[in-house]
This record gives structure tokens, C-alpha cells and sequence, in this order.
């Protein structure tokens, strides 16, 4: 074996290796396996700097920017609201629609936008129809992912296919190229739901109404509910001491949701907030842990009487799960750096940071893009949180309207788009324009056009690319396809695309899914030359197979909406299982007959 086939086999284990094991952010793996490239002389630098003037990395960036655009008109929420109006009470209907409607809208949105997107409306739906939202979910969410299949930009896979083929001197496919086999994949989903769903997801209590969803979430997180008020006596220890000197989430573990100050009520009070004497404040959290910090600071019980009472009536107040979205401002920095009590006068109760539960002082703890917040708070100031880009509402409340005047221009900007790529200028080229449209048409201002693009995925892609080049620049690609195509040289060609897409689709499992396309197109462009099939439609193939994600909740969209549905591993299996073996039955046979 060649030893630059060895260096490149080897850096390709490497780069496995750390994605599986997630000790390093995908991006900096991406960035050491970019350098590695350089390091060993596998590439020259401008070989290994390429990715970032990739087609795929502004496509991806292009589309990110059109996609806010588009959000912040309230076009898709108002889309999903009349399409439930459509669908009406019945629940097979409302999974069907809401499926459509998500896979449709996500082909031009990056999916894990979308999931973001269309959740609260599922949560909505669920909360007006009396359904649980795991029945609603998981099919929703498995649209979401199949949605990056519609369109040439639906997804990461995808807006990388057309580097592979240029790169090999192969004709790029077109911005619908892929339709026919996405739409085939979200109507064997929705049929999939339709006869199934009954059996597959799984069996929760109804939805209610706003205190039923209020006491499912303090169950589902183990919140305290109790709301004990105690006034501020002369001479207690705890006057001119600010709220963290007394120890009050650290020590006793106990959350202050408010406080009077001359008459008035000051919600969620900023860390500094000193006490004085007799005010009277709202503490939520363990009997014996108030009881613990009324003893040491010599507090007196009072009556839930009075302007506090508020904070007790559920249709005025309670808990709500808040997500941090990709691009948030609050990620990569501390509640205490953002400065969350005191922007919105609401108080974090728990954190829910990498699959863990943090309570008590988490003032310091990092933020990163998925995390889940439990706030407590006024309807009113918790509603405040969803006026900006930093925070996703996920517990359904009713919310202002959006900027519904610029709608029709970002529709025309995205129709402008389509009608370049249509018209045959490069899909880079065609959704910049209408990103661009949409900042000097005002839809988009250009600071939040900067902050919609996620530049830890734009530095992942660009990262991966140079293996890609790598791997065919040194036979690496070639050795693969040999040691892959031995075992089934002189079968039937659909026994090839069952094995590429398996392939692709137990990648995506452990590896990212791009991570999957990267590795796994250079190497079939070779398999192709040596049965000579058309090495184009199996590099498609790749990056198709690469949604094939529902076994396991390792997707970003599935990991996003876990939680949500209270959805267990075995829930995956049992309803992912089913749709993985339609997944290959559909696209193989789709493939055969439209694509070989």
C-alpha cells in the first residue's frame, strides 16, 4: 500500500474516531484534519484552504441568511396554522398535514431551522387538539430531516454532491434534481405514520389546558411548584446583603422569582439586588430548603396575599422550556456574562446542558447552542424572550405578531433564487443573489444575516472538504471501493445501491452525516468506473442515504426534539427501525428505476 494511502486512511480514522467519542466541537475536528492534510504534504495549502471557497460553503451560508429572512415574516407560522385549520380534529390528518407542510418548507431551510422553526406550532397544535406531543412529534421531526432531501439545498449531503462531481469533471445535478426521490421518501413517511403511527410511537396522556401542561412539565423536569412569601423582618442579617452573598441558589438551592421595592414588584431581581427591610419576597423550591434560609436570616411567613399572587395564578404566570437556537448570543457565554435576569426579568430554575440536569448556582456555567432553559416568570416577560433570535419558546403561549409587511418581498426575493438557478446560473451563485436581495430590500439587516449563518457548520464543511480531495488525489478513494466492491463484484446493481446506502446510512449513525458524504462519495465515484455504472447518481445516492438517520437519536434534529416528546432509545428503535428499511426499500427502488 502507497504511503500517502496509508497517511490518508489513517487521518481518516483519526477524524472518526474523535467525531464518535465527541471530545472536541465537530468544527475544530474538521479545522486538525484540514492541518494534518498540510502537515504531512498531502495537500498543498491552497488544496487544503479550498473548502472555504467551496460552492457548497456559500451555498450553505447563502441559505441559512434567506432562510432567517423568510422566518422573520411569520410566514411558516401562519402556513402551519392553516394547515391545521385544514386538517381539523382528526389526528392522522393533523400528522399528515403538519409532516407535508414541514417537509415542504424545510426543503429550502436547513433542517435543524426548521425543527426550530416548526416546533412551538406542533406544541401548539398538540395543546389545542388535546393530544400528547410525542404522537406529533417524531413524525414531524423525521419530516424535518427527510425534507433535506426535496432540493439540492436542503441539506449539508446534498449542497456538497455538486463539489464531488465538478471535482471529477462530472456535469453538476440541478436545484430539483433530487425531487423526485424526496417526494417519494416524505410519502412513504406520512403513509408510513398514517398506518402505523398507532403502533409505533409511543402511548402518552393526553394534552390539556394550561395548568394540565404546567403540571406535565414540572413532572416531566422534577420542578418544585410551591411559591413560599416571607418579609424582611428589622434587624434580619440578610439587609444590604445581595441576592448572591446570601447563598440562595448555591447554598440552599432555592430560586427568587420576586421582590417588592417601594410599592412595586421587581421580577426575577439582578444578582446585585440588595435587601432591605421589610420587603416581602417570592422563594420557589424544597419546603426544607426555605424553611433552612428562613431560620438563618430570620425571615417571618407571610400570607399569599397581595401584588405577589400573580406569580401563583397560572394563567399569568409559570414555567416554560426555552431552547438556545444555533447562533444565539447568550451560546458561548455564562447566564451571568448575558445577563438574563436582569434583559428579561425571568428566573432560570434549571439548566439542561449536554443530556445533564444542572440546578442550583449555574450562573457560570457555559452555554451552548441545544441547551434547555426552565424559566419561571410572567407570561408576558417570558414572552419577551421570543422578540429576539436568542431564545426558542418551545411551551406553547400565544405570541405578538411578526413583521407580516415584508413577507411578500422576502417571497419575491426567494422566488428570485429559484429563478436564477432555474435560468442556469450555479445555485451558490443564484441564493446569494437572493440573500443579498434581501438585505438591500431591508427584509434582513445585515448584522443578522452575519448572525443567522452557523459558522461552526461553515468551518466543519470547509474542514472536510480537503479529505475529500485527499482521498481521491491519492488513491485513498480507490483502495476503499476495491476492498468494498470484492464481495459483491458481478452482482446485480441493485445489490450495489443497497450496499452504498447502507453504507452511507450506518455512518450517519456515529458520524455526522456530512462527515458520511465526505468519506463515502470519492470513494463510490471510483466504484462507478469499475462496473461502469454512472458515477453521478451514486454520489446523489450518498448523500440521500445520509438522511437516513431515525434508528438513533444521534441527528441533530432527533437530539433536538427528544426531550420534547419524551421519547426513550427504544422509542427510536421501534418507530426508527420501521422507517429505516422503508428509507432503503424507497430509495433503492426509486433509484433503479430513475436515476441508474
Amino acid at each position: 500500500m502507497d504511503t500517502q494511502v496509508i497517511i490518508v486512511l489513517s487521518i481518516l480514522l483519526l477524524t472518526a474516531v474523535l467525531f464518535i467519542i465527541d471530545v472536541l466541537r465537530i468544527d475544530i475536528v474538521a479545522m486538525l484534519c484540514l492541518l494534518a492534510l498540510a502537515w504531512t504534504g498531502i495537500l498543498e495549502p491552497l488544496e487544503a484552504l479550498s473548502g472555504f471557497s467551496s460552492n457548497a460553503v456559500i451555498s450553505i451560508v447563502a441559505v441559512t441568511m434567506m432562510g432567517r429572512g423568510i422566518a422573520g415574516t411569520g410566514v411558516m407560522d401562519r402556513f402551519s396554522r392553516a394547515v391545521v385549520k385544514i386538517a381539523g380534529h382528526d389526528q392522522s390528518k393533523i400528522v399528515g398535514l403538519m409532516s407535508a407542510t414541514v417537509g415542504l418548507i424545510g426543503a429550502f431551510i436547513h433542517n435543524i431551522g426548521a425543527a426550530v422553526l416548526f416546533l412551538p406550532a406542533v406544541l401548539s397544535v398538540a395543546q389545542r387538539e388535546h393530544i400528547h406531543p410525542s404522537r406529533l412529534i417524531m413524525p414531524v421531526g423525521f419530516a424535518v430531516i427527510l425534507s433535506g432531501t426535496l432540493t439540492m439545498v436542503g441539506s449539508s449531503p446534498l449542497i456538497l454532491v455538486n463539489d464531488f462531481l465538478t471535482r471529477a469533471s462530472l456535469a453538476p445535478y440541478g436545484l430539483f434534481s433530487v425531487t423526485p426521490v424526496g417526494l417519494a421518501l416524505l410519502f412513504s413517511l406520512i403513509a408510513f405514520f398514517f398506518l402505523f403511527g398507532r403502533y409505533v410511537l409511543p402511548h402518552h396522556e393526553e394534552a390539556g389546558n394550561v395548568e394540565s401542561l404546567q403540571k406535565e412539565l414540572i413532572q416531566d423536569w422534577q420542578l418544585s411548584d410551591h411559591i413560599w412569601h416571607y418579609r424582611i423582618p428589622k434587624g434580619s442579617p440578610i439587609i444590604g446583603k445581595t441576592l448572591e452573598e446570601t447563598g440562595i441558589w448555591g447554598k440552599y438551592a432555592l430560586n427568587i422569582l420576586a421582590v417588592t421595592r417601594e410599592g412595586s414588584l421587581e421580577y426575577a431581581p439582578w444578582r446585585e439586588t440588595r435587601f432591605e427591610s421589610r420587603q416581602v419576597m417570592a422563594l420557589i423550591g424544597q419546603e426544607d430548603a426555605a424553611r433552612q434560609f428562613s431560620d438563618d436570616y430570620g425571615l417571618e411567613l407571610v400570607e399569599k396575599t397581595g401584588r405577589l399572587d400573580v406569580l401563583d395564578d397560572p394563567t399569568s404566570a409559570g414555567f416554560a422550556e426555552v431552547i438556545v437556537p444555533p447562533r444565539s448570543a447568550i451560546a458561548g457565554e455564562s447566564i451571568r456574562q448575558f445577563g438574563l435576569r436582569r434583559r428579561y426579568g425571568v428566573e432560570p430554575v434549571m439548566l439542561y446542558h449536554r443530556g445533564e440536569k444542572v440546578t442550583g448556582d449555574f450562573s457560570d456555567q457555559i452555554i451552548a447552542p441545544g441547551d434547555i432553559f426552565i424559566v419561571h416568570g410572567l407570561w408576558d416577560k417570558i414572552l419577551d424572550l421570543k422578540k429576539g433570535n436568542d431564545f426558542l419558546i418551545v411551551t406553547p403561549i400565544e405570541a405578538g405578531e411578526s413583521n407580516k409587511s415584508k413577507t411578500w418581498i422576502a417571497l419575491s426575493c426567494f422566488s428570485l433564487a429559484i429563478g436564477l438557478n432555474i435560468a442556469g446560473f450555479p445555485i451558490a451563485i443564484a441564493f446569494l443573489s437572493g440573500a443579498i436581495a434581501m438585505i438591500l430590500t431591508r427584509v434582513l439587516a445585515i448584522e443578522e444575516a452575519y448572525r443567522s449563518v452557523d459558522w461552526k457548520v461553515v468551518f466543519f464543511l470547509a474542514g472536510l472538504i480537503p479529505l475529500g480531495i485527499a482521498m481521491q488525489k491519492t488513491g485513498a478513494a480507490t483502495f476503499l471501493a476495491d476492498k468494498v466492491l470484492s464481495p459483491v463484484q458481478g452482482s446485480h446493481p441493485i445489490i450495489l445501491l443497497l450496499v452504498i446506502s447502507g453504507m452511507a446510512t450506518l455512518f450517519s449513525l456515529f458520524v455526522s452525516n456530512v462527515a458520511a458524504t465526505v468519506i463515502l462519495a470519492p470513494m463510490v465515484i471510483d466504484m462507478a468506473h469499475m462496473t461502469g455504472l454512472d458515477p453521478r447518481p451514486l454520489v446523489l445516492l450518498v448523500a440521500v442515504s445520509a438522511a437516513n438517520s431515525f434508528l438513533l437519536p444521534t441527528h441533530q434534529v432527533n437530539a433536538l426534539l427528544k426531550p420534547h416528546g419524551r421519547y426513550r432509545n427504544s422509542d427510536y428503535l421501534k418507530a426508527g427501525g420501521g422507517m429505516t428499511v422503508l428509507f432503503l426499500s424507497v430509495v433503492v427502488t426509486v433509484f433503479t428505476f430513475f436515476y441508474l
